[in-house]
């Protein structure tokens, strides 16, 4: 919760402030010595490009050593101009040293006159838009991340007050549920919605979207620690534990530090930030060049369902995607427009053995979508729902909300990553008949995820798809 919001945000702030700083010296630079503004750089003894990369590498560790990328207890936009101020200074300190250690007399002094006070204008204004759109961003739902505290008491209403102090984390406390010693006479009230008892965790993990669990037990309560873990490790939640009373420790945690307060963090899952923003970047990259190139064929298969099969040419269905969270999928319709109607009929010929439909010859197909389903190039459209963040290109199926509503505790685990277009049982196991075996591929998957193996999957993929028999 904390680690990876805190990150996703300060890497933006990093990327925002070099590419910031790089854009500056380049428009500075052309407005000083012209369209040939490399060669006045090198006349005067510097690299252009280096110049350019290390000025922006510079104003960023001058940011990070004056604390602008740390969480702060008390934002204010005065404190951010103040130290943005002081980086700049010391980076044009920095500057001045080196041009003096090394003689570089031919800089124009103009230039540097220019560049810091523009920098610093330049920087305080970005941050401030950053900021600005983060917020709309979460207000709107955006990568919102939904946050169940176990415990009503002082130290839970505290620590759900700190993580709403800070909305730019994009976490939202969504209620509490009461432990017993929470009953005790004089106990604070809490201001957030109380959504039951303690033993009722697991309908409520089943019933929301709960991304993460903060448990804020008092002493009185610490035997219900291990329970807790047991089950969000089932579920595949993340815990957090505020570490304000002694006794609350499961080994395996890692500490965090949240504002001061010390955090204690078991992550059930893919937590490695930098490498899940650079899946989410491929993600979008990829699909957004693929939906370009294959636009062609989208418009194909669009007028071959409109003409051999009429209207809709697409089919919409909810599905469950990251721990819980409903959403529409997009594909090309295969099935006639009463498909949905007929399922009851054909539950006696499923070929899984499980919480999944399949049937080989399913009289629902069309004679367009039996083709779409044999080259799978039905799922296409689904590269939109990449796109938008629903899905990504490798992940777990995305499972139907009647699938979820009857899977045991440890088929939830699935739901802690975002479903994907392809996946491990996808490319390994593509004819099983036991959804338990898919289930398993989906969590090993999980445990052993990197783009690497994302990577592998996706150069297996076309190979699996010609050679199998549609699904």
């Amino acid at each position: 919760m904390l680690r990876r919001n805190a990150t996703a945000l300060h890497v933006a702030l990093m990327a925002v402030d070099g590419a910031a700083a790089v854009s500056l010296f380049i428009v500075l630079s052309l407005l000083r010595f012209g369209p040939d503004w490399p060669s006045a750089w090198v006349a005067a003894g510097v690299d252009a490009r280096i110049a350019t990369l290390t000025y922006g590498a510079a104003l960023v560790a001058s940011l990070w050593l004056q604390g602008l990328y740390r969480l702060r207890a008390r934002w204010s936009w005065r404190r951010e101009a103040i130290d943005i101020g002081i980086s700049v200074l010391l980076l044009a300190f920095a500057v001045f040293t080196v041009l003096f250690l090394f003689r570089l007399p031919d800089v124009s002094r103009l230039f540097l006159l220019l560049l810091f006070p523009a920098q610093l204008v330049l920087t305080l204004g970005t941050r401030l838009l950053l900021r600005a759109a983060v917020l709309h961003a979460r207000s709107r739902g955006y990568n919102t991340r939904y946050v169940l505290v176990v415990g009503a008491n002082a130290g839970a209403e505290s620590f759900a007050r700190l993580i709403a102090a800070h909305r730019e984390l994009g976490l939202i406390v969504v209620g509490h549920l009461v432990a017993p010693a929470d009953r005790s006479p004089g106990t604070p009230r809490v201001s957030r919605p109380i959504l039951g008892d303690i033993d009722a965790i697991e309908s409520i993990l089943h019933g929301q979207v709960i991304d993460e669990i903060a448990v804020c037990l008092t002493p009185g309560d610490v035997a219900y620690l291990e329970p807790l873990a047991r089950l969000c490790e089932d579920e595949g939640k993340v815990v957090r534990i505020p570490q304000t009373l002694p006794g609350m420790f499961l080994p395996g945690g890692r500490s965090e530090e949240f504002l001061g307060m010390p955090i204690l963090s078991l992550v059930y899952g893919p937590d490695r930030i930098l490498s899940l923003l650079a899946k989410r970047v491929l993600d979008v990259v990829l699909s957004g060049v693929g939906l370009l190139v294959i636009s062609p064929v989208l418009l194909g298969i669009a007028l071959v369902v409109r003409l051999r099969d009429g209207s809709p040419v697409l089919f919409r269905q909810t599905r469950i995607g990251l721990h819980g969270r409903p959403f529409q999928v997009i594909k090309f319709r295969t099935m006639v427009p009463d498909a949905e109607a007929q399922l009851e009929a054909l539950e006696a010929y499923n070929e899984i053995l499980g919480h999944a439909f399949k049937v080989t010859d399913d009289p629902r197909l069309t004679r367009t979508g039996r083709w779409l389903r044999r080259t799978s190039l039905d799922e296409l459209p689904q590269l939109w729902n990449v796109i938008r963040g629903e899905m990504s290109l490798v992940g777990p199926r995305p499972p139907l909300p009647r699938e979820v509503a009857d899977y045991d505790v440890w088929h939830r685990r699935r739901l802690s990553m975002a479903p994907g277009i392809t996946g491990l049982w996808q490319v390994s196991a593509r004819r099983e008949a036991d959804f338990d075996r898919w289930v398993r591929l989906d969590l090993d998957y999980i445990d052993r995820w990197s783009l690497w193996l994302d990577l592998k999957i996706l150069a297996r993929t076309l190979p699996a798809v010609l050679g199998g028999s549609g699904r």
